[in-house]
């Protein structure tokens, strides 16, 4: 299994040339493709949100906290005068970096579904919903931010596999497979509690005709 470090270097990368390249040929401008870059590598590091190591969890989960902040302040800021607005907000950062990231440690396995490629699917939705509905970016570039995330995602699954091939012994390691799965054949329950999760994202969604042109122009270009 590939370290913390190389997952997050090799997710940078492949943010870099994503954001770069996307720039060159005009789909989004320097500070878009900014984001475009951070998402990605974000999403690199993201399937060890059910690490057994204490940094991979602190860092995602300080991360987590941030746009649940931001989001948390553009929904209350009408509700609540500033004082209680900054109780709240400061409140919501310590559940999301604290509790949500104890129960998240106590109750999921390293591995386990979030090493799927229905997790990828799931969390690129997420990002393309809350992109959309709460900080209210245009619906292309919604979805170009759920591309990112999931496309980092993949990376990190991809690694794993790739770790799991002993090429000096030529031989499969035991985590072979464990990694690149659609889903997750042993926990069928939490399979279908993520699919349900990503269906009942959809009527949050920009058109999906925008997500399919999006995906067209990005093979046209690799051609």
């Amino acid at each position: 299994m590939a370290d913390f470090r190389t997952h997050l270097g090799v997710a940078a990368i492949g943010g870099a040339v994503l954001a770069h390249g996307g720039w060159q040929v005009g789909l989004w401008d320097p500070w878009q493709g900014a984001a475009v870059f951070a998402l990605v590598a974000f999403g690199g590091i993201l399937p060890d949100i059910d690490a057994d190591s204490s940094k991979a969890i602190r860092l995602i989960f300080n991360l987590l906290a941030v746009p649940s902040v931001v989001a948390g302040a553009l929904l209350l800021q009408s509700r609540l005068a500033p004082g209680h607005l900054l109780v709240v907000c400061g409140a919501l950062y310590l559940v999301v970096r604290y509790l949500a990231g104890g129960v998240f440690s106590r109750f999921t396995v390293h591995r386990g579904i979030w090493h799927s490629q229905l997790a990828a699917v799931l969390c690129g939705l997420a990002a393309t919903a809350l992109s959309y509905q709460l900080l209210d970016q245009p619906a292309r570039l919604a979805w170009v931010h759920g591309i990112a995330v999931s496309l980092g995602f993949v990376i990190h699954l991809l690694l794993d596999e790739i770790y799991s091939v002993d090429l000096t012994g030529a031989r499969m390691k035991r985590s072979f497979g464990t990694a690149m799965k659609p889903f997750v054949l042993k926990s069928p329950g939490n399979s279908v509690a993520m699919l349900t999760a990503g269906i009942a994202l959809l009527p949050w969604l920009p058109p999906w005709p925008l997500f399919v042109g999006l995906l067209t122009q990005g093979v046209a270009l690799w051609r």
